[in-house]
């Protein structure tokens, strides 16, 4: 049979694996491998949403004006430099269809997010990976693997799966290093957990050659409706919109998005939570002889002594009912990223890691 092949770069990317949500022997998981809200999603974007379902012979609006409107609103931006797109992983492939292509280069870094040479690879580009400096950004790496052929640098800040994070001040210096042929994508699908952080609209705003993404997936728990933004200067907007579907997000996803993102309350009450539990559990873990990088997301990269050692405590893990993520694949093989969920989700983890540690301490 004649394969037919296709475009450069298809073939080489590797398909995607998400965080498990099933473990064989356990009716009752807690997962904490995919960065979820433990809250759920707030009850006016539920309301929302099922009010929304009376209406699916409708089709939804295309222009997505009153989400762009509600969005803008809360995080005083301007709408009409505001792109949705199904999840924000939407808006990162149509800025890579749009500004990359055969023979251009996409900058993503050591332990980046692995959508990123994904989206390089599917429009042909080849992506550069640059080290990073003790599971952060490295911006000096960054700016010296920069060549005539750079059309785009990803970085996801605080970041996946480290949960470092760049200030603004770096960030400036990073905007500041490219070409202004250069776009600079930051990936802000965590920022609601960093207090006081734009997520890099100022960024935007001050340079044309930025973009700023965001989700609904994380601490608005919409993860399952799969609804992203992003936000740019308007020339950069009006192209990303050429490439996007018109009818690429339907009615229900857009009002319980626009209820979600208003429903401050919750959002401010999740944020909290994280925060505290956050602390507290990255706390447990170094005092009990488990490394961990203070973290500025909703999850936390637990570091142990040896591959061997995190896949043993995998095991342990998963052995009380309890799903986290191995992150080997992010060049982390002696690492485990694991989501903050509620208080009594956090003792478990410490409980079971606990008893782990105490067992492999020599007699």
């Amino acid at each position: 049979m004649t394969q037919i092949p296709p475009q450069p770069g298809i073939m080489d990317i590797a398909l995607y694996v998400s965080g498990e949500s099933k473990l064989a022997g356990h009716e009752q998981v807690l997962k904490l491998s995919s960065n979820e809200n433990p809250l759920g999603c707030s009850d006016k974007a539920r309301t929302a949403f099922t009010q929304a379902g009376q209406d699916l012979h409708r089709y939804p609006s295309t222009d997505h004006a009153p989400l762009r409107q509600a969005i803008a609103q809360v995080h005083g931006l301007d709408p009409d430099r505001i792109i949705c797109g199904v999840g924000s992983d939407e808006v990162l492939q149509f800025i890579a269809q749009a500004y990359a292509g055969v023979g251009d280069e996409v900058i993503t870094t050591e332990h980046g997010f692995s959508m990123y040479p994904i989206l390089a690879r599917m429009v042909g580009a080849t992506p550069i990976t640059v080290a990073e400096a003790d599971r952060k950004i490295d911006i000096d790496a960054i700016l010296g693997a920069v060549t005539e052929l750079t059309r785009i640098v990803f970085i996801a800040n605080p970041a996946n799966p480290t949960g470092t994070f760049l200030n603004e001040s770096e960030l400036d210096r990073l905007i500041s290093g490219l070409p202004k042929d250069v776009i600079l994508v930051h990936d802000g699908a965590y920022t609601e957990f960093v207090d006081g952080f734009d997520g890099g609209a100022a960024l935007v705003d001050r340079h044309p050659n930025v973009i700023m993404t965001r989700t609904f997936s994380k601490i608005y728990g919409l993860g399952g409706l799969r609804i992203g933004w992003g936000y740019g200067q308007r020339p950069v907007i009006d192209v990303l919109n050429r490439v996007r579907q018109p009818f690429n997000l339907s009615q229900p996803q857009m009002a319980a998005a626009s209820a979600a993102v208003q429903d401050t309350a919750f959002t401010a009450h999740c944020a909290d939570l994280n925060s505290r539990m956050r602390e507290w559990l990255r706390a447990s873990l170094v005092q009990m002889g488990i490394e961990c990088d203070e973290s500025h997301a909703n999850f936390v990269l637990a570091r142990f002594a040896s591959p061997t050692d995190a896949a043993d405590a995998d095991a342990a893990l998963r052995a009380d009912g309890i799903l986290v993520r191995r992150v080997g694949g992010y060049g982390l093989p002696c690492a485990l990223r694991i989501t903050v969920g509620d208080e009594d989700g956090c003792r478990r983890v410490i409980d079971t890691l606990g008893r782990f540690m105490q067992e492999r301490r020599p007699a």
